[in-house]
């Protein structure tokens, strides 16, 4: 991973679109900054789109989508997107409701399983996944977030792991499928056509698809807690961390527009 200053001028001087992940990422000890707000507000102001995508519900991410200054936000690892109070989903009613009474048999088997394991707080706002704390308000080690990770595998799901919980869901989406379509489905363009105009910004496993797909991508700071793991890495790392590392390369991505 490099520093900021080693990312060319003629490629940073492309860039259109930025997209984030949250928590971690946008957040610092679980809060969002006013630095981190204006920051946001700046980039939409000098002309780019700005899309927040994240694991959390889409139930806790839409107060969010209704004052922050971005385009959208695409909850639930990229099956709901919510630009203001306009709601979208990848996949259709039927489906949804069928794997939700599966979902909640998975998280049942996981409970009774390992009866350290705790549902996410921000559980009540899923619609399309589930998500077991690991680091926000309740702990497990490496080897049993393996072990959530592996439950949900053996029952046919797709499972991630994030800064703060592990998530599980059925379906083939992830960010950057959820990427594409809301790039495609809001803004009416072709993601993959324009990766050279695009960053990501990310700090955790969950954002390893992301790092792998995009030609400009950034970790803020405190992703080195977890970068020997990581099978892909950003090409770029901020000095600060979490929000503040946002910030930083919001303020290096403005200084190319001005």
């Amino acid at each position: 991973m490099l520093e900021l200053k080693h990312w060319p001028l003629a490629s940073r001087a492309h860039i259109r679109g930025v997209l984030t992940d949250i928590d971690d990422t946008l957040t610092s000890h679980g809060q969002v900054s006013p630095d981190v707000v204006a920051a946001l507000g700046a980039l939409k102001a000098a002309g780019l789109a700005v899309i927040a995508i994240t694991g959390r519900p889409v139930g806790w991410s839409e107060p969010f989508a209704n004052t922050w200054p971005i385009d959208a936000i695409v909850a639930e690892n990229g099956a709901v997107a919510l630009r203001g109070q306009t709601k979208l989903y990848l996949q259709d009613a039927a489906t949804r409701q069928t794997n939700q009474h599966r979902m909640a048999q998975v998280a049942a088997n996981i409970l009774q399983t390992m009866p350290q394991a705790r549902l996410a707080q921000d559980s009540a706002g899923r619609e399309t996944d589930i998500a077991i704390d690991h680091s926000e308000f309740a702990h497990l080690n490496k080897d049993e977030i393996a072990e959530v990770v592996r439950i949900m595998r053996a029952h046919g799901m797709t499972a991630t792991v994030s800064s703060i919980h592990i998530n599980g869901w059925f379906g083939q989406h992830n960010k950057w499928v959820g990427a594409q379509w809301v790039v495609r489905e809001l803004l009416g363009r072709d993601l993959q056509d324009e990766l050279n105009h695009w960053v990501y910004v990310g700090d955790s496993a969950n954002d390893v698809v992301m790092f792998e797909h995009f030609i400009h991508s950034v970790g803020v700071a405190n992703i080195a807690q977890c970068a020997h793991s990581l099978s892909h890495l950003p090409r770029y790392i901020t000095q600060q961390e979490r929000g503040a590392g946002f910030v930083e390369l919001a303020r290096f991505l403005l200084a190319t527009k001005a």
